[in-house]
């Protein structure tokens, strides 16, 4: 049996806990130096030769900063990267074809950024010796009898050109100035970069500074600018992140475009309607996020999507989630019981510069989620302000939420407050430290880890989950959230989902969300409020409908289908101009397919 321990340093503090790991090991009280304390490092250090995976130290931590896990021993022989000792630890890498788009699934911290910067040749792997390093001829000839053998062979001599997409577009404006239009002219190698303007609508701001992007017009930027470039391998890490539902079609269509030839095309991703929809075969990621990862040999993409949903591997005869994920096929019940307590707003109009959103007269049901669709632009966010009466110089008691306790997290979460993130939710919950709290908060959004972080520290997905804690944690009567699902893996994203369900039903509570995730917004919202207009320019935000009624009318303006997949239930895009596409809106049902009509395949694979 192989052993993993890995020690979180940013968790770690051993003099404020006496080194109780150290003073705790069977181990060590027996004089084998299973866990040291190396001053050089600042932090123990464990050796997972000598450790008998007791648990101990993994128990008396008071920071919970180590983990250790059992593993097969042949596996072993399938490292291809480790960080150094004690940290992450990653097996195998995905295996891309040429011509086929290779989709990455996996949890946070499961090792998708590290395969993909080894592919990229940002990080050479070290196959697990970091203390002494390969050289590329013994890298060459551990993969030897796979394609990544020729792979790593061209990547070592430099006849391997790579146009990666990096997962944190936010830091572009750090490394590139000026205007977008120049940095598009600068890296068009292709002569396709009119034809990219267009396609990923980027007219409206080419004569823009790159530092003043937002994030979904730096996200579209680095696109094109990597999809412009001549290169043998195309990397995008997380592409849908702050898109809208139009923009992540539009992406697709656009990395799927490079597809059919010699190309390798590697995406990581998490939106599943998009990965369903742009990729050929997926590679799964699973593990312990942050201690170790494995990845999958590849699947089908439709097969792999509902293997990874399930959590059980058949040909690996690997469970790695106790428990199936499962979408209702059926949308929920189209309205709340009459006897419940409402809100009502009036129609509403606000201007912010040259913008101007209209709000159309609308009430919410005690016990309700509202979900909030439209295009980037449109006025969302506006309205959430509106509501909660903080744009603009609306005063807060004319707002329509006036007099009820109203718990508000930001599309965008501000790091102004430098405190530990116990701190922060032990302010905000009186039943903070209670098992309640534990199991409705801590658990399900694993933020045990966290506690003793400080949240300057904490990385986009970690500050998320903490502010949505937070957020729902709150007393209130009252739940706006902008975008929670945002830096979130999808197990991440089905856990906020239900914690919003469940603060609405046990509460009592009236909760209105924005969201461009269509799984996510499917499973979470009761009904929708659908915005439209010209974005930037003029938004209308039409009253709440039904589910139905609701997708229907947003996805016909996206000129788009979904099916339901039969195994999973999860919604799956259709492929534009398929019979099932066509037969879908001929009946007029772009989401939710009724029982009464009969469509001939149900399961069409793109």
């Amino acid at each position: 049996m192989g052993r993993v321990a890995v020690l979180d340093r940013d968790v770690c503090r051993p003099r404020d806990c006496d080194l109780a790991c150290v003073k705790f090991c069977p181990r060590v009280r027996t004089r084998i130096e299973t866990i040291r304390f190396v001053e050089s490092e600042k932090t123990p250090v464990i050796s997972e030769s000598l450790c008998t995976g007791c648990g101990i130290c993994v128990k008396k931590c008071p920071f919970k900063a180590i983990t250790i896990v059992n593993l097969p021993e042949e596996l072993e022989d399938e490292c291809s990267h480790r960080y150094g000792q004690n940290l992450f630890k990653l097996y195998r890498l995905p295996t891309p074809q040429a011509g086929l788009v290779t989709g990455l699934l996996g949890r946070n911290g499961s090792g998708k950024t590290t395969a993909l910067r080894i592919l990229a040749g940002e990080l050479k792997p070290n196959l697990g010796e970091y203390a002494s390093p390969p050289d590329w001829a013994q890298i060459i000839q551990k993969f030897k009898g796979s394609t990544l053998h020729a792979y790593f062979e061209r990547l070592s001599k430099g006849r391997l050109r790579v146009a990666y997409k990096p997962q944190y577009v936010d830091r572009i404006p750090k490394a590139v100035k000026g205007k977008v239009s120049g940095l598009l002219e600068r890296v068009d190698e292709t002569g396709r970069m009119a034809e990219l303007i267009k396609e990923l609508q980027l007219q409206e701001f080419l004569n823009r500074q790159i530092g003043v992007l937002s994030g979904g017009e730096l996200q579209r930027v680095a696109i094109a600018a990597t999809v412009s470039r001549r290169a043998d391998v195309y990397i995008f890490d997380e592409p849908s992140s702050h898109l809208d539902v139009d923009q992540r079609i539009r992406v697709s269509k656009t990395i799927r475009g490079l597809a059919g030839g010699e190309e390798v095309i590697i995406v990581a991703e998490h939106d599943l309607a998009m990965l369903d929809y742009l990729s050929d075969q997926v590679c799964l990621l699973y593990g312990e996020p942050g201690v170790y990862g494995i990845v999958s040999h590849a699947h089908g993409v439709g097969a792999g999507i509902n293997t990874y949903l399930e959590g059980f591997i058949p040909d690996e005869n690997m469970r790695f989630r106790p428990e199936p994920i499962r979408f209702h096929v059926r949308p929920a019940r189209e309205t709340k019981s009459e006897g419940g307590m409402k809100i009502k707003w009036n129609r509403m109009t606000e201007t912010r510069g040259s913008f101007t959103l209209d709000v159309e007269p609308g009430e919410i049901t005690q016990g309700e989620v509202i979900g909030i669709l439209g295009p980037n632009g449109i006025g969302k966010t506006t309205f959430i302000k509106m509501l909660v009466g903080v744009n603009g110089d609306r005063a807060e008691n004319q707002s329509p939420l006036a007099g009820y306790a109203v718990s508000y997290k930001p599309q965008y979460i501000a790091t102004e407050y430098s405190g530990e993130v116990q701190a922060l939710l032990s302010n905000i919950s009186p039943s903070f430290g209670t098992d309640h709290f534990e199991n409705e908060f801590l658990k399900p959004l694993s933020l045990r880890k966290l506690l003793d972080r400080n949240l300057k520290e904490l990385s986009g997905g970690e500050l998320q989950r903490v502010a949505v804690a937070a957020c729902l944690a709150r007393q209130a009567n009252i739940y706006l959230l902008d975008e929670p699902s945002a830096y979130l893996d999808v197990e991440e994203r089905l856990a906020v989902a239900k914690m919003i369900r469940r603060v609405a039903e046990e509460k009592g509570a009236f909760i209105f969300v924005v969201e461009h995730d269509i799984v996510t917004q499917d499973f979470v919202s009761d009904r929708l409020m659908i915005f439209e207009g010209k974005p930037g320019v003029h938004g209308v935000a039409r009253k709440p409908v039904s589910l139905r009624e609701g997708m229907n009318a947003f996805l016909s303006r996206m000129r788009m289908t979904f099916r339901r997949d039969p195994d999973s239930g999860r919604p799956r895009v259709n492929k534009t101009g398929s019979r099932l596409d066509r037969e879908q809106r001929e009946v007029g049902e772009h989401y939710y397919v009724p029982a009464t009509h009969k469509l001939q395949d149900r399961s069409q694979i793109l």
